[in-house]
């Protein structure tokens, strides 16, 4: 999991917490299902079992992988639209590539995020680079999908291609922990995501033993969700791990916590931490549409088959 990484974390700035400040308490745990995406790619729901408010404004989150594929195995999905809110694909390892109806896309390799925001509608297509699906190899991701609030359901749809170098990288008050920013603010550090609703999105990486707090704005929600190794949440420590999810309650600040010990394959505890404004507006999503109501979704499938949404580009047909 190499992600973005740097030999020694104390070279880097440093988060810290207020010492008054209110830890917030775990408030759930639930574990992700398995299941398949796309042409048949392995996923782990992340926030399934976990209900709307407190997720708002994001929608859903899937664990991509980790999956060893063999020469020919790599798959992705096929064109499909989407409307209403934005999709943030974050890699950890492998390759992907992104086109979309609109003109965007790129390659993003290990530790580089597409921020794809669907708004007014568009086609596009995910897929592993020919080379890979010759070779085989390891692939590892995440894709977070987040709400637009409705005054921006039908903005100009924008892509942006975030590269591992340009992520934020921070440490904890101890060198324990490798936080990577890659999109809101903390403790006066920005990430390079550019957004419609306010949020925060971490990748930490905390070394065994180590703790991780990091400060977290009151009016934004609070989750965490395991992406490999095992370790604890909150302050009363509630044990987490691989296929987790975390729901905080309020408070300032978020903690979690790598035990001592750790598989071999897993040296680590990977955590994404995430938060953000609650939208609080009406709710109607179905497949790849999130509006707020069911008219708006009738109205963007028919869009759809109106070819409203885009068209592939020729070269793809």
């Amino acid at each position: 999991m190499p992600a973005i990484t740097v030999e020694n974390p104390l070279t880097l700035p440093r988060v810290t917490a207020p010492a008054d400040a209110t830890a917030r308490p775990v408030r759930a745990v639930a574990t992700a299902p398995a299941g398949f995406e796309g042409e048949g790619f392995p996923v782990r729901r992340a926030f399934a079992g976990i209900h709307q408010r407190h997720l708002d404004p994001f929608i859903l989150m899937d664990q991509m992988g980790e999956v060893e594929y063999a020469p020919g195995e790599p798959k992705g999905t096929p064109w499909h639209p989407h409307r209403g809110f934005e999709t943030v694909t974050y890699l950890l390892d492998g390759t992907f590539v992104h086109r979309d109806s609109e003109g965007g896309g790129g390659v993003i390799n290990d530790g580089d995020t597409q921020w794809m925001t669907a708004g007014s509608g568009l086609l596009h297509i995910e897929a592993p680079p020919e080379s890979l699906v010759v070779s085989g190899g390891l692939f590892h991701g995440i894709q977070l999908w987040v709400n637009l609030p409705a005054a921006d359901k039908m903005t100009t749809p924008r892509y942006q291609d975030i590269g591992g170098t340009h992520v934020q990288l921070l440490t904890s008050s101890d060198g324990g922990a490798l936080v990577r920013l890659i999109a809101g603010e903390l403790d006066g550090h920005a990430g390079p995501g550019v957004t419609h609703t306010p949020i925060t999105l971490v990748h930490a990486t905390v070394a065994p033993g180590a703790e991780l707090t990091l400060p977290w704005r009151r009016d934004f929600n609070a989750l965490a969700y395991v992406l490999a190794g095992r370790g604890s949440a909150g302050a009363g420590r509630r044990p987490v791990e691989l296929g987790q999810a975390v729901v905080f309650g309020e408070g300032d600040t978020v903690t979690v916590r790598a035990d001592e010990r750790q598989d071999g394959h897993t040296p680590s505890l990977d955590v994404i931490l995430l938060g953000g404004l609650p939208i609080r507006e009406p709710f109607a999503h179905y497949g790849p549409f999130v509006m707020n109501s069911h008219a708006e979704l009738t109205q963007a499938f028919d869009d759809f088959q109106a070819g409203r949404l885009g068209r592939i580009p020729a070269d793809h047909l």
